[in-house]
């Protein structure tokens, strides 16, 4: 189920972020992870419990913005990191749920 996949892309991104080091650029790279990784789960969640159509599509135009952000946050964290944690496989699955997302929001902007 996608809910769930967002929901354990989410769950990664925290684990990583825990084993970043400890310095003000590193905090604010992992805040605006966390914060963009956690917002795709969320509103993808919020989008499955939509009123009408109209509603759902708003909600999935989140989820793509969200996880067009995580992808340019974890591309950062590659030039600084290297494939440190697993940077590269998270960084997959982000494509992914952007891509799936992107589509979504394709097909349902047509029927509105």
């Amino acid at each position: 189920m996608f809910r769930d996949r967002t929901k354990a892309f989410a769950i990664s991104v925290i684990k990583i972020c825990r084993e970043l080091p400890r310095s003000r650029e590193f905090n604010i790279i992992s805040y605006q992870l966390l914060r963009s990784s956690t917002s795709v789960a969320s509103n993808y969640r919020a989008a499955c419990r939509a009123r009408s159509t109209k509603e759902f599509y708003a909600k999935l135009c989140i989820v793509v913005e969200e996880a067009d952000e995580c992808i340019f946050w974890l591309e950062l964290l590659m030039e600084l990191e290297g494939n440190k944690n697993g940077i590269k496989i998270l960084m997959q699955e982000g494509k992914e749920i952007l891509y799936i997302s992107a589509k979504s929001k394709k097909t349902t902007g047509g029927s509105l």
